[in-house]
């Protein structure tokens, strides 16, 4: 949906805070992606207005702030053994711009490509003993790491059986969704509400989507019905 198109109040919250409208100088949101290329392509296609915006505010203020970039997450990587699911760029490397993010109307200039996407936790691809769960539980633990993301909104962009993985595990259980059962369509977006609980005694942390937050802000499910 675009902004004043008549959207419910949460769907227009969610394009001003993918926009960062009215926050461009200091966005409440981080941006995150998978490592593989096609979801980096994503995110500065998809987000390019923002992108655009919080890079002219940046250049005209004199404060010395961190600039609005895309931070890659490993653990976003996508849960599949298909060679498409493993990522080309070497660990903490510069991403280059590909065809596809070469004519990005408006965008910063190709040079500055590589700049905006922060690799310091990029590590290579998954390992051997990795598994889509270990990933889905990391990047919930991420979400909460104020170390790594202090800012209470996180925009990720990834894929979508990985998402749909994420929408199976954490929301309720007797708790009938759509997204359960079919994937994200390419460019789908939701909004949901993540909550973290620490268990009496043992300290685990358990993490739950709240099933009346999920939001579906454009595009929608459709894709690979299972079952």
């Amino acid at each position: 949906m675009r902004l004043g198109s008549k959207g419910t109040p949460d769907e227009e919250r969610a394009v001003k805070l993918l926009l960062a409208v009215g926050e461009e100088s200091n966005p409440s949101s981080t941006v995150v992606s998978s490592n593989l290329r096609r979801a980096i392509s994503t995110a500065a296609i998809g987000l390019a207005d923002r992108f655009i915006a919080t890079a002219v505010k940046n250049e005209s203020s004199n404060k010395n702030k961190k600039k609005d970039d895309i931070l890659l997450l490993p653990c976003l990587q996508e849960i599949s053994r298909n060679p498409d699911a493993l990522t080309i760029l070497p660990p903490r490397g510069v991403a280059h711009p590909t065809w596809c993010d070469e004519d990005i109307s408006g965008f910063i200039p190709q040079t500055s490509f590589g700049g905006m996407i922060d690799t310091k936790y990029h590590t290579g691809n998954k390992s051997v003993n990795s598994t889509g769960l270990i990933r889905l539980e990391q990047f919930c633990h991420d979400i909460f790491d104020n170390a790594k993301l202090p800012k209470d909104v996180i925009i990720a962009t990834g894929h979508s059986l990985f998402f749909r993985s994420v929408f199976q595990v954490y929301l309720p259980r007797g708790y009938e969704h759509i997204s359960k059962k079919k994937k994200l369509v390419n460019g789908g977006t939701v909004m949901v509400t993540l909550r973290e609980a620490t268990e009496t005694g043992s300290g685990k942390k358990e993490y739950m989507i709240d099933s009346k937050s999920v939001v579906m802000v454009y595009g929608g499910f459709g894709k690979h019905t299972k079952g």
